[in-house]
């Protein structure tokens, strides 16, 4: 079946909402007027509401009207990225080397669209929550809110995210059981040399050698040293030395991500990456500072949630737009942490369409999220929670039986 009419009738507020989030991107816990706006709308739909769950998050809890025990929850995240936007259409962002270029904005609408249908129809039996989260990108906003007690307040039978994907068309999706985004780790390398005049470097110790050296090391960690059959990313993303073009610097700080699919691999890149970056430092004199950060672990979907999920989106979009077969993503996303709290799925929908921005990778200044997702979204939501909450006993029963 198509998108339900009553909730295809909420494009117009969803792309309102949604384009008036775009222009007034906040980053990571700064999400003042986003969860602002999020509250203020959830309250207005007769949704209980509750604010500043790991800092800056929202979570809205709603009631069916049909008997049942079962809870489950749905989750968008908020936040902006930290770079310029070079679009130029009427709700580009109007703050300076902020910008939505992951599509949150979008996700967040499209949330809003699910909760105000479900208060408005409140057909279902048990109870929804309406997670809205802070700080995903890099930040750990999923933790955040998890370690501020939001599984033990607002306990889940299961739990369901989504995310755009340009690389897909719109009106597809992709779902999958076990692995569908990577583990994400974070370095911070300084080399430390001695600073000099840049006519005499022999009288310093120069780091530059050492870190382009070291750079090149790092590039080969995964085309020589793991196996082709596995999985692993290693990104310096940033490069930085010296501050004048006669001094030689005293040191070179690399920064990046490492990102896997496995726990084996995860060991073996962080122990490959250690030994690369002291043996490097030490054969050209150097002293090291090595940061290396365990974030984000692997999104994995529990096999039942991925089936419902998949199932639900297939009522809307059709069987043969359900891409089960996906391969797993070496992006990373912190809804792992939620995964490890309750069972659940995360869904990729396609984007790619005829609206400007929409086939343009995410993190990317000319980005802009597609508005004719936003009614598949709110639709899938419903949907899962109108498969999810029939009458019947909760998940954990289920299985224990």
């Amino acid at each position: 079946m198509p998108v339900p009419d009553r909730i295809a009738a909420l494009s117009p507020e969803m792309t309102a909402w949604r384009r008036d989030i775009h222009a007034h991107p906040e980053l990571g816990f700064e999400e003042v007027r986003t969860s602002g706006l999020v509250a203020e709308k959830l309250a207005s739909w007769g949704i209980e509401v509750h604010a500043g769950i790991g800092r800056t998050g929202v979570v809205g809890v709603l009631q069916g009207r049909h008997a049942g025990n079962r809870r489950i929850g749905l989750r968008a995240d908020m936040d902006a990225l930290p770079m310029p936007e070079t679009n130029d259409f009427a709700h580009r962002s109007t703050r300076p080397g902020v910008m939505h270029a992951c599509g949150h904005d979008g996700h967040t609408a499209m949330l809003l669209g699910a909760a105000k249908h479900l208060a408005e129809t409140r057909d279902f039996a048990g109870v929804v929550h309406f997670i809205f989260q802070p700080a995903e990108e890099g930040l750990t906003g999923a933790l955040a809110m998890v370690q501020d007690g939001l599984f033990r307040r607002f306990p889940c039978d299961a739990v369901y995210g989504l995310h755009n994907l340009p690389q897909l068309p719109l009106g597809v999706a992709a779902i999958r059981p076990g692995t569908v985004l990577a583990a994400v780790d974070y370095f911070a390398i300084r080399l430390l040399g001695r600073s000099s005049h840049g006519a005499e470097p022999h009288r310093g110790i120069d780091p530059l050698p050492g870190a382009t050296q070291l750079y090149a090391a790092l590039q080969s960690l995964v085309s020589r040293r793991v196996d082709p059959h596995g999985t692993a990313v290693l990104s310096v993303a940033q490069f930085h030395a010296g501050t004048s073009d006669i001094v030689i610097p005293e040191s070179v700080e690399m920064r990046g991500t490492i990102r896997t699919l496995t726990p084996e691999m995860r060991a073996q890149m962080e122990a490959l990456f250690r030994q690369a970056v002291t043996g490097t430092a030490a054969a050209h004199g150097l002293e090291v500072e090595l940061d290396y950060r365990r974030s984000y672990p692997p999104t994995i979907n529990t096999p039942q949630e991925a089936a419902l999920a998949a199932e639900a989106a297939a009522k809307l979009l059709g069987a043969e737009a359900i891409r089960g077969d996906f391969p797993s993503l070496t992006a990373g996303e912190d809804f792992s942490y939620m995964l490890q709290e309750a069972p659940g799925a995360f869904l990729l929908l396609g984007q790619a369409g005829e609206a400007e921005g929409s086939a343009v990778p995410v993190h990317n200044g000319r980005y802009d999220f597609n508005d004719d997702l936003l009614p598949i979204g709110a639709g899938c939501l419903v949907q899962i929670v109108q498969d999810e909450l029939r009458d019947r006993a909760p998940l954990h029963e289920q299985r224990a039986g």
